[in-house]
């Protein structure tokens, strides 16, 4: 009788058990990080990281092949117009100068000697126009020699400071290949790169503030502009190479001193400076070719909303439109998220 009455209620015990298991179910709210949405200004500078560089370096080689046998100059030696940076064995150039002045010599007595037969009539003046050939011809070819004898000194072509050395004693080389580096005096840049995610907001002409940790009186601003940017990127770092002038030089600024930059990305001055909202990149939902974010409302659950987003930067998306300052968002996860679910908020790993 006992054992009738267990498999009757049996059916009853286990549609309860059932119905627990659901209800428990929907209460379970799963932990999901999460950001406050805050305002930041559209026109903010971008900062990058670079270095002080000559407006002007010249790559400086020999103009005949030969064997390096003095350099006079080092890294970091400051230079004058004119000055001999280095020196080829010149004992070949010699040997050709030397032939080509005989050779000249023997030109000229031999013109000389045809010009006083050409006025006693023994000779034609066709023959002494040869003659006069040959000496035009050898002249030419000793003023040659001079010049090479001459091009076995590397001299300085502007005063400045040697930035690189490519080539030691006792090494033979090229014609034109670089030996010495030379960074003119002048002007002074920054050389930095740009990064493809602000590619687009940065301008040729668009004004810069340059500063300097390793100023002898201390940190020090200076003014600047964008005068040049590479149109194409780098294949390696895929970043696009950008030169940042001072507008006001200083004697205290050294090549190769570290420069932080910041560019105003605002090229209209006096414009009102929108606000928008910057957030992590992994907050993005793409559905199709909209992009949305996961809200999270006070009860927990979270719809999906469609943004605008303004542009991509490196720390983040900056939102023109579609959610506003104080609103919490779905940071991570989002495509793990269903419509109306409802989720625990973590905040920097503490649970709300």
């Amino acid at each position: 009788m006992k054992y009738i009455l267990w498999i009757t209620m049996l059916p009853l015990l286990l549609s309860a058990c059932s119905k627990d298991q659901k209800v428990t179910g929907a209460s379970i709210e799963r932990p999901a990080y999460t950001v406050i949405v805050e305002s930041t200004s559209e026109d903010q500078s971008n900062e990058y990281s670079g270095d002080i560089r000559a407006r002007y370096e010249t790559s400086l080689g020999f103009r005949i092949g030969g064997k390096i046998i003095e350099r006079l100059v080092d890294v970091g030696t400051q230079v004058k117009k004119g000055q001999i940076l280095a020196r080829l064995d010149a004992a070949d150039s010699g040997l050709q100068a030397t032939a080509a002045n005989a050779q000249l010599q023997l030109a000229e007595d031999e013109a000389k000697r045809y010009r006083e037969l050409r006025d006693k009539g023994f000779v034609s003046q066709s023959i002494l126009d040869a003659k006069e050939t040959a000496l035009n011809s050898a002249s030419a070819q000793a003023g040659l020699a001079q010049n090479q004898q001459a091009y076995s000194s590397l001299l300085a072509d502007r005063d400045g400071v040697v930035s690189a050395t490519l080539a030691e004693v006792g090494q033979v080389v090229t014609s034109g290949q670089t030996v010495v580096r030379l960074a003119q005096d002048g002007k002074r840049e920054v050389a930095i790169a740009i990064p493809e995610s602000s590619f687009n907001s940065v301008r040729v002409g668009m004004s810069a503030q340059v500063t300097l940790n390793a100023i002898k009186n201390g940190t020090q601003n200076f003014p600047g502009h964008v005068r040049e940017l590479s149109p194409a990127a780098d294949p390696a770092s895929r970043t696009y190479a950008a030169r940042i002038s001072l507008d006001n030089d200083s004697a205290n600024v050294a090549l190769g001193m570290t420069a932080s930059v910041k560019i105003n990305t605002n090229t209209k001055a006096g414009t009102h400076k929108n606000l928008v909202s910057l957030i992590p990149l992994s907050a993005i939902f793409q559905q199709g070719d909209k992009t949305a974010v996961w809200i999270v409302g006070a009860d927990h659950s979270v719809t999906l909303r469609p943004v605008v987003v303004k542009t991509y930067l490196d720390e983040g998306a900056l939102i023109s439109s579609g959610i506003t300052a104080g609103e919490r968002i779905i940071s991570a996860g989002v495509h793990m998220i269903n419509a109306g679910e409802k989720i625990k908020p973590v905040d920097n790993g503490i649970t709300q």
